[in-house]
């Protein structure tokens, strides 16, 4: 069940057990970024070599799922992940995962996780996305 996998994988990453967690995906997972097609990439290796650079840089890293639905075997997540980095920066990120669900592991994903960014008020945003400017 969707669900379970998604509660599987927040609580390996908040337990930063990462055996644990790159068991909840499939050997051959391919990930998906569309805001940064760039970052794509295909293999359980990644997730690994992605995810121990993740628990390494922010010790106290956490990730709260705040909402999740399903619908077949493709489940939606809205996250909060946060903590603080080695250099004492601060870790806020807020988005929404897409994964497809084969054999109780993620076979697939698509995420929309962004840096939180204050300073832009609704008129800016809107008037950057009509006009450029």
């Amino acid at each position: 069940m969707v669900t379970d996998v998604l509660e599987r994988l927040r609580d390996a990453q908040n337990a930063h057990d990462l055996d644990a967690f790159v068991a909840c995906f499939d050997p051959g997972y391919r990930s998906e970024q569309p805001v940064h097609p760039d970052r794509a990439f295909v293999g359980g290796g990644q997730v690994r070599a992605n995810w121990a650079e993740v628990f390494a840089g922010v010790p106290d890293f956490r990730a709260e799922l705040l909402r999740s639905a399903q619908e077949g075997d493709t489940g939606w997540a809205e996250w909060h992940w946060h903590g603080t980095r080695t250099d004492g920066t601060r870790l806020d990120m807020r988005g929404v995962t897409i994964f497809g669900i084969r054999d109780d592991r993620i076979a697939w994903g698509r995420l929309y996780l962004e840096d939180v960014q204050a300073g832009q008020g609704i008129d800016q945003a809107v008037r950057h996305m009509a006009q450029g400017t």
